[in-house]
């Protein structure tokens, strides 16, 4: 499924042979034709059973905290924003590296940061890919920062037995015998 603001595909992650559907974004600037995008969302995640991925430009933050510099937030978009990704049954995982995606390249006080770029999971998606990971890497030559996508499966955490051998304590001990 594909539409104005979004394609949606269905994908075989290659190591583990388990299928996923994946949806991204690249969603309008303006409010209003956003809707639409949510809209989508809406009927995707009502029929989803699958492990789904959302991720891309949401041109939109989830609340303030995801904004440095003067520019307003805009109360009513973040909360639509949030609205829907709850909606939806997907979940922000979290990130590491630089908190804001998007830089409107100008300087001093008038510069903005801004996280327009995120990926959201459903819990079928987490479950099967408990030890996904998102990146944001540092921008380059464009307004935008890459994101990268790590959905590594579950590994077993042996516990191992602290053990300390060192011979150099040992070996005085067996000369004093």
């Amino acid at each position: 499924m594909d539409t104005e603001q979004q394609i949606t595909l269905k994908l075989c992650h290659q190591n583990s042979g388990k299928d996923f559907i994946a949806t991204f974004v690249y969603a309008k600037c303006d409010e209003r034709k956003r809707q639409k995008l949510w809209d989508n969302l809406y009927f995707l995640a009502s029929n989803m059973e699958s492990p789904w991925m959302v991720g891309g430009d949401f041109n939109v933050i989830v609340s303030e905290d995801e904004k440095l510099g003067r520019l307003l937030v805009m109360t009513e978009e973040c909360e639509d924003f949030a609205f829907c990704i709850n909606s939806c049954g997907l979940c922000d995982v979290g990130f590491r590296g630089n908190p804001y995606t998007w830089w409107n390249g100008r300087a001093a006080e008038d510069r903005i940061f801004k996280r327009l770029d995120r990926v959201v999971f459903n819990i079928q998606y987490q479950n099967i890919f408990p030890q996904n990971e998102v990146d944001h890497l540092p921008k380059r030559g464009s307004d935008h920062a890459p994101l990268i996508i790590s959905c590594g499966e579950e590994t077993l955490n042996l516990i191992k037995p602290f053990r300390f051998l060192n011979f150099g304590l040992i070996m005085p001990l067996l000369r004093s015998w």
